[in-house]
Formats: structure tokens, sequence, C-alpha cells
């Protein structure tokens, strides 16, 4: 539930938008929008879909169905292993670095350097010590610099059989395609629909960007800004929550940063939040934009249909009233903006 929550949180707080007609300013007692209609916005990269890229997302689903075969020999690149492996520091095991049964393709580069390069050429059944040194810049400043040993026991070597490309693979993975040619135009449709959707995305978030640049923020209302910082603080502090970690540790290991650092980071952060939200308030009134329950509503739906929810119950019970209709009012003026803005080719396209 959480991990779709933020998904949710995350698309519709990326998205973004613009205006056209006339560009008078407006103002309230809070802020002053100089121009929040006809604002010029690059469009996204409309690039289109080749032959290769279909290839390439085929091969992917195909890497997906791959199935695992123990073979008999050295653990080489490319293979997968299953191993159980225990990280010393000055002889004592520091936390995160224990697992057992843990399965790593060799070459991922999903551990620090030497790690995977030192489990090639050993095979099943084997234990042995791999001495290693944590990167200078590594997150956790416990490890970031210091020497360490991993003693990693290899329990199976195996390789990945990826299934043929054929029409029974494409029946077992496809609703609506019973041949590879099909297929072929399915996933062509496919990349084409997320080539659409990211170019327009990437017009919402500069149209917003420019409303958001335009805007002069006069005072915040009382209290508004300190409120935003808790809530914010509230939800990394759930999050670190969430992993069994200590704040302070969750910060540094997942966000690189101190908490002198993140509480600098949290006062801008929170000044833009309110700073957007007035924003949509004044855009709103001024343009007497439909934000009705009946058009809130539409736009939930829609979050049960793009973000996965099994129904409208699950999507209100992953996320406050407040927080669902902040968001709904957000995609409304951002979907005004856009409508009203002046597309520019992008430098990247020409």
């Amino acid at each position: 539930m959480k991990k779709k929550y933020a998904v949710l949180a995350a698309g519709v707080l990326a998205a973004a938008l613009a205006l056209t007609g006339c560009s008078g300013e407006i103002s309230n007692d809070y802020i002053t929008i100089s121009q929040y209609k006809g604002v010029e916005a690059e469009a996204g990269d409309t690039t289109e879909v080749t032959d290769e890229d279909v290839d390439t997302q085929i091969d992917s689903t195909r890497q997906m169905y791959a199935e695992l075969e123990n073979v008999d020999r050295p653990a080489e690149n490319g293979d997968t292993v299953t191993i159980d492996y225990v990280g010393t520091l000055n002889g004592e095991a520091f936390e995160g670095g224990s697992s057992e049964d843990y399965q790593l393709e060799l070459g991922s580069g999903t551990f620090i350097d030497g790690f995977e390069d030192g489990i090639v050429g050993h095979s099943a059944g084997e234990t042995f010590d791999l001495n290693l040194t944590f990167p200078d810049d590594y997150g956790s400043t416990d490890l970031a610099g210091k020497d360490v040993v991993f003693t990693v026991t290899l329990k199976t070597v195996s390789i990945s059989n990826v299934p043929e490309l054929n029409d029974e693979f494409v029946q077992s993975v496809s609703e609506d395609s019973s041949t590879v040619e099909e297929y072929r135009e399915e996933v062509r449709q496919m990349l084409e629909d997320n080539y659409a959707e990211s170019a327009q995305l990437t017009l919402t978030e500069n149209a917003w960007s420019a409303v958001m640049d335009n805007t002069e923020v006069k005072q915040y209302p009382d209290g508004a800004v300190d409120e935003m910082k808790n809530t914010i603080r509230e939800q990394y502090q759930n999050m670190a929550d969430s992993y069994g970690m200590e704040f302070a540790d969750f910060l540094s290991s997942y966000m690189g940063m101190d908490e002198d650092t993140f509480e600098e980071q949290l006062q801008t952060a929170a000044e833009n939040q309110v700073k957007q939200d007035l924003i949509v308030d004044l855009i709103i009134d001024e343009e007497n934009l439909d934000v009705s329950d009946a058009a809130l509503e539409e736009i939930y739906n829609q979050y049960v249909e793009d973000y996965g929810f099994s129904s409208l119950d699950d999507l209100k019970s992953a996320a406050t009233e407040e927080e669902l209709e902040d968001m709904a009012r957000l995609q409304i003026v951002q979907e005004f903006i856009v409508d009203n803005c002046e597309q520019v080719q992008s430098s990247d396209s020409e």
C-alpha cells in the first residue's frame, strides 16, 4: 500500500503546466503571478519508435521470463549465484552487511567494487573471504572508506535460459496478441504511448516551472511553512520507521545527508510547496475552474486506473482526503496551464 501511494504521489507531484491568452498579472495578499497564460514551455522529445526499440523491449520481457539452471562449473560474469554472506568491520558484523540465500547476477554492479569479481572463479560449496574497501563517498559515514571483510558461501551457480520468441511465448505473456508479428505491433504501440506520455510530462514540468518562476511571494500565511515542514518531516520519519532505522541513519544511508543539511533543504521544500498551493488556489479562483466533488471524484477514479489500485476505497485508504484533494486540484490547474501554454520546440530535437 505504501509503495502504491508513493508512486501515486510521485506521479501527481511530478506533473506540471502553463497557459495561453492574455498574460495579465493576478495577485492577492500572498502572491503575485506576473504571467500564467501563454508561458513558453519546451515540449518533450517525441522520438519515433524504431525497430531496435521494439527488439530491446521484447528482449527485456524475455529476460523477465528466463528460468535459472544450475551448472557445475566455476562462476563467470553473467551467471546468477546464490550466496550467504557476512560482512565484518574490525571483526564485528555491521548492520546491513549480511544475508542468506541472496541471488546475485555477477557483473550487475549491485555490490561495492571487488565483491562480484571476487566470486568469479569460485564453485558451489566453497566458502571464502573477500577483503574489500567501501568507497569514500559511500552513503553510510560509518562505512565510507573503511576496510571490511565479507565471508561468502557460494551455494549455487546458475545460467539463465531465455525463452524463444515464438507464438507460444507471445500467447503466454500477452492478452491481446497471438502471433509474434501482432506482439511486435502491440509493443510498438505501447512504446509510442510511453513516449507521448513522457513528452507530455516534460511539457507539463516546463510549463509549471515557468509559472513558479513568474510568481513572487509577498508573504506566507501565518504558520503555513512550519506546518508544511512538520508534514514533510513526518513523511520522512515514517519512511525511516518503515525501514526500522534511526532517522539520522536513514538520512545518511538513503539521502546522503546529515540532519542539519536535511533541515536546511526542508525549509526550501516547505516554502516551495506552500508557494505552489497558493498559486493553485489563486488560479482556481481567477479562472473559476471546476473543482467540484464530481470533478475531483473523476480524477480519483483515474488515479485508481493509472496507479494500480483495486478500487476507489483502496485509493482512499492509501491517502487522506486532504492529500487527494490537494493533488487533484494541482492537476486541474496544471492541465489548464498546459492547455494554454505556448509550446516551443526542444533544442535537443532540432
